[in-house]
């Protein structure tokens, strides 16, 4: 029965795991969330937030400002003597009627271009958290149970070193024994490593989250009580990349007629002061300018327009990437389920065999080679279960995290 303990808290385990909490191996939200807001290439995003309110504000204001222009002089006449001259104009251009309502919108536009970039940032930030930390737990269940291996091996050993003793084993089963101790012990330092590398790379891209000394155990993937299908349509309908491309190509649009507006120039009104002759001539008036758009005012307005156009195919295109993703998050969480599901069947499939093979050794109907090669079996189908509830769970978890129901400001669905 020492033998089977490992295996038998495998299949306690996995007939267990349901009750616990859906996703019990994962920090909690709250934490996330803040880890998430906070992160160096979210707030950097916000800053570019920033930096398109203040891209509105100077569209609402305007680029035309009050120009002061002066000239003095001091003139001398043959006969007459010197004089003092002097003229002052003050004149500010004003946009012409339209433009400043397109402006205005151009640059609350801008501002929702920059807010979803900054939620899509975010949404990626997510994804690799979430790639890291499966890395974690994943390797860290691997060395579980190559440890699991290693101290069965090592007890074997010693009760086979005992029994040569008294001769009642050979040497070969010894032999065997410890070339199979060897290899898994070579598997578990392997294993190790694995473990402490995604350790301290998670804990280097994420260092605000607390990780444990021993990472929790990968828990049983389940099903999102949403449903996977109306998990595929909110990844299309809370897409922040869609609506970022949506805002920047309504956004091109309202400046190509911005620019368009702009081949008729804005006129320059001011008023002119002068004194000549040192005041013997005194002078007031207004003064009008208008400049006369050419090829360069056209060109401008031609490109405007193309670069909306370009906007408005790549909505189109990243219209049908999302879809293309929606897609694949809910294939990839189906078939990733269903090969968990088999491979766990698999896993229990083994324990079990590994057990009647146990009872057979212990009565001598079995020898030592056909018992290690059921154990061997055994952990590969153990550590084929493990990879197949990792790959489940993370695309559970990505699914979710694309359509905003788990770590995500959104997930209340008010948008």
């Amino acid at each position: 029965m020492r033998r089977l303990r490992p295996l038998l808290m495998l299949s306690v385990f996995l007939a267990a795991a349901p009750a616990l909490a859906q996703r019990a191996d994962l920090p909690p939200p709250e934490t996330v969330i803040e880890v998430l807001d906070n992160h160096p290439a979210v707030k950097a995003a916000a800053a570019r937030v920033e930096a398109a309110r203040a891209s509105r504000d100077m569209l609402a204001r305007g680029p035309h400002e009050v120009t002061v222009e002066g000239g003095y002089v001091r003139r001398s006449v043959d006969y007459e003597g010197e004089f003092d001259e002097f003229d002052v104009s003050i004149t500010r251009p004003f946009r012409l009627p339209g433009k400043a309502a397109l402006d205005r919108k151009a640059g609350a536009l801008e501002i929702e271009v920059a807010e979803n970039r900054m939620a899509d940032v975010r949404h990626q930030v997510a994804l690799d958290l979430s790639g890291l930390w499966h890395d974690w737990l994943t390797a860290a269940s691997l060395y579980r149970i190559d440890l699991e291996t290693v101290r069965w091996l090592e007890a074997e050993l010693s009760s086979l070193q005992r029994r040569v003793a008294l001769r009642d084993a050979s040497e070969l089963e010894v032999d065997q024994a410890m070339a199979a101790l060897a290899q898994a012990e070579a598997q578990a330092a392997a294993s190790l490593a694995a473990r402490e590398e995604a350790r301290v790379t998670l804990s280097a891209s994420f260092p605000e989250i607390p990780l444990p000394p021993e990472p929790p155990e990968l828990v049983l993937p389940e099903s999102p009580p949403q449903g996977l299908e109306a998990l595929r349509e909110l990844v299309i309908e809370h897409s922040h990349e869609i609506r970022a491309a949506a805002r920047e190509a309504e956004r091109l649009g309202v400046v190509s007629r911005r620019v368009g507006a702009d081949r008729f120039a804005d006129p320059s009104f001011g008023v002119r002061m002068f004194s000549e002759r040192s005041g013997m001539e005194k002078g007031a008036g207004v003064v009008v300018s208008v400049p006369l758009g050419g090829g360069h005012r056209r060109a401008a307005a031609d490109m405007a327009s193309a670069e909306a156009n370009a906007a408005r195919l790549e909505l189109e295109n990243v219209m049908r990437s999302v879809t293309a993703v929606a897609d694949a998050d809910l294939s990839n969480a189906r078939t990733r389920l269903k090969a968990w599901q088999r491979a766990q069947a698999a896993a229990q499939s083994a324990a079990e065999a590994v057990g009647r093979t146990e009872r057979g050794y212990q009565l001598g109907q079995i020898d030592l080679a056909d018992l290690l090669y059921a154990r061997r079996l055994a952990n590969d189908a153990r550590r084929a279960e493990i990879m197949a509830r990792s790959d489940a769970s993370r695309a559970l978890l990505k699914i979710q995290i694309d359509a905003h129901t788990i770590w995500s400001p959104d997930e209340d669905g008010d948008h």
